[in-house]
Parts: C-alpha cells; structure tokens; sequence
C-alpha cells in the first residue's frame, strides 16, 4: 500500500514542483531580457538596492510591486531579485515592506548620478527648525506619496509645535501640488489658520504635463476626501478630480503669488511675496524639485518660438518642432508632437536615453523607424535663429529648418533659495 500513497501524493508533488521550475524560469528569461535592454538606464527617485547576499529569491518583492502589472520593474537574475529596469521604478518602497529578510535598502541617485536631497528629519523638518519639506523637493516624485508626506508633514507640525497668536499664522504652505493640496486639506481639517501659496496653478508639476499624459498614481488617504482611489489616470481626469475636491471641501489657495524670500523673525518667519508679507510660526515647502527651468545658453534662445514646456501636442502639427533632452519629458514631448503630425527633430547630448522610462524609449524608437521622428544623439544646439537652429553633430554644424524649439533639460533645483533659507542640501550617490 505504500506505493499507493506514493502515487497519491508524490506524483502531484512532482508536477507541483515541475510547474513551479518552469515558472521560475520563464520569469528568469524576461529579467535577463529586461535587464539587457534597460539595466542601464538611472532611476529617476527613490528606489530599491537589493543585497544579493541576504536575498532568498522567494520573489515577495516581485509580486508587491505595484508597477510590475504594466512592465517588468523588479526580477530573478541568477535565483535572487534584482531591478532590471531602474528608468521604470517610481519609488513606491512596497518591495522593502514585503521583503521577509530586510535584504532591501532604499536609496536615492547612483554612483553615476547625484541626486540633491535637503537634510531633514523623519517628521520632515529641515535644518532650520520650523521649516518643513514635503514632496518631489524631498526626493519623493510619486503621487501618492507626496499626498501622503502632505498630510504627515502637517499632523508633525501640529504635534510638535504651538499654534500661533495674534497676527501669527500657524503654518504658510508653499506649493499646490500633490503634498501642499494634501497639507492644505491637512490644515483646514485641524482647523489651523493656515495660508497657502502657489506660483502657477493647482496641481504643480502635474499641471505642467503635457495634454493628455498618463498619470500612475496609487490609493492615497487624504484628509476630508477619504481614501483617494486612482491606479491609472490621466493628467486632465486628477486635475478634475482635485478642483472639484476644492470646491467640495472650501479650501483656500492663494494663486499666482509666488514666494521670493523666508526670513527668520521672532518666534517664527516672515513669508515676502510681491502680494505682501505673512507672519507664521511653521512653514512647509512643498515647491517640488524642478525650481527654474534648465537653459542651453545658446545664441536665440530668448525668441518667443523658444518653451520649457510642452503643454499641447496639438498645436505643433505641420511644424517643425526641435526638442532638446533625454529625459521623459523630452521623450514624451517628441512622440506626442510626432503623433499629433508634427516634423520633430529630438537633439540629446548623450548616448543614448538612460534616465528615461522604457515605454517612452519605446514611443521615440517607433517614430523614428515610422520616419515621423528624426534622432540625433550626442549632438548640440549652437545657436537658434528665427527660421532655423545650427546643431552640431559628428564634429560638423548643421542647420536644420525650424519652426518651434521645446527645451527639455530638466529643471535646477532652488538651491540658492534653499540656501538663503538656510537650509543645508546633500548630494545622494546611491545611499539611503
């Protein structure tokens, strides 16, 4: 009877264990064959450093990722967990969360590429005591956890520090982007006497995507809206989504008011915008990491044709468009207007794109095998003039005819601000 029980229980055993090798093997084959094709690219935030030492390839971190149902972030290279696509890895941290060996660190910018971070402490607070930072400007680009910051910020402030009296405010609020919406509801839920600032509109940095750009974001609880529900969306629909949110909830943002200096006074700041002055005990920067745009100080680039920003694909059709960069923004920038039947030419410095996701390396590559997008790598604009832009390329200067240029170079980080505040910066080279 004893081989009957083999029969019964070993030969499933045997198939369980078959299926599960074979599994683990088709998921080796698309790391390797993700990790060929963009292991090279630099993590644009914070991301996973996984200690090959410690890992036990259970493939936990695989499956936590809320990024790997659409592309593969996260993979089994050699029977331990590696990320075989850094371009593509937003910074969620649910891969360190689930890791039941603690064999993940997260970190911010690589050995190749420094990354500027404000010293701050784990309730947000920078150097300067009463200043706090959330958001993109603390190294954290994604949605959801900027709304999350956004309102951790305020509830830290709220338990560390007296209210203010008087004329004193409670707390200015410096942005409307993800982490100031979520601190401004933070504040009107508490009851703060609060004021909020922002320079552009509601949104921040989402604000400045191009018409029509896919947003990734993930649930998020947020003060007087509940749990914030999006998985995938599109910039227009979260923008929606918030005004309307502002509308329900009454809360109060003071737009086109742009902050020129913080000074110390008293027991708390002085915020000085062209508008006026506000007194406040805390402040909270949520200004995002972009600051000023990033110039090529060339000849002509003070022309009106010349932008840092693509906001509608559509209006470049039938022109001829040059789009400096290779970063997201200037790959998703080339295709869209590429779609939209513009004439692109993408003109980027480097070798090729490695701070730029794979499906936007995707959409670039297609246009240029469609014949829709002309590349031209390690090349440089010299001069732009009226009708055209002088580029060199292969140790020769050509002129190329041209209508519109779309300057994507990223942006500078307010530093000199940061400074004057007093507020110390460092440089991350792959640490946490």
């Amino acid at each position: 009877m004893d081989w009957l029980l083999y029969v019964v229980y070993g030969i499933p055993a045997v198939l369980l264990f078959a299926w599960h090798l074979r599994k683990r093997r088709r998921i080796e084959a698309r790391s390797s064959e993700t990790q060929r094709e963009t292991g090279h690219a630099e993590p644009a935030s914070l991301h996973p450093i996984i200690d090959p030492g410690r890992c036990i390839g259970c493939g936990s971190c695989l499956k936590a990722c809320p990024e790997q149902e659409h592309h593969v972030v996260l993979g089994l290279v050699g029977g331990r967990a590696s990320l075989v696509n850094p371009g593509d890895c937003i910074g969620h941290g649910a891969c360190k969360l689930v890791c039941p060996v603690d064999a993940i660190t997260l970190v911010f910018g690589s050995e190749r590429r420094g990354v500027d971070i404000p010293l701050l402490t784990p309730r947000f607070e920078s150097t300067v005591p009463g200043i706090f930072v959330a958001g993109e400007l603390g190294g954290m680009g994604l949605i959801r956890n900027a709304l999350e910051q956004g309102r951790q910020a305020v509830e830290a402030i709220i338990a560390g520090r007296p209210r203010g009296s008087g004329e004193l405010l409670d707390l200015v609020i410096v942005g409307a982007g993800p982490a100031g919406f979520s601190a401004s509801l933070t504040a009107l839920s508490h009851k703060l006497r609060y004021v909020t600032l922002e320079q552009e509109s509601l949104g921040g940095s989402v604000f400045q995507y191009p018409r029509g750009k896919l947003v990734m974001t993930a649930p998020a609880n947020v003060p007087m809206l509940g749990k914030v529900n999006f998985r995938q969306t599109s910039k227009e629909a979260l923008l929606e989504f918030w005004k309307d949110a502002e509308s329900r909830t009454g809360v109060k943002i003071n737009y086109q008011e742009r902050v020129d200096e913080i000074e110390r006074s008293g027991e708390g700041f002085v915020v000085h915008t062209p508008r006026g002055r506000y007194q406040t005990r805390s402040v909270l920067l949520a200004i995002g990491r972009r600051g000023s745009p990033r110039k090529l100080g060339v000849p002509g680039e003070g022309l009106p044709k010349v932008v840092y920003r693509l906001i509608d694909p559509e209006q470049y059709s039938g022109r001829k468009v040059l789009v400096v960069g290779g970063g997201d923004s200037a790959l998703e920038a080339a295709a869209s207007i590429a779609d939209s039947g513009g004439e692109v030419l993408l003109s980027y410095r480097g070798e090729s794109f490695d701070r730029a996701k794979s499906r936007n390396r995707d959409r670039v590559e297609s246009g240029a095998r469609s014949g829709r997008l002309r590349l031209l790598m390690k090349s440089q604009v010299r001069s732009i003039a009226e009708d055209l832009v002088q580029i060199e390329h292969a140790q020769s200067l050509e002129e190329v005819a041209n209508d519109s240029v779309i300057i994507s170079a990223g942006g500078v980080l307010p530093s000199d601000f940061l400074k004057r505040i007093g507020i110390q910066v460092e440089t991350k080279y792959g640490t946490a």
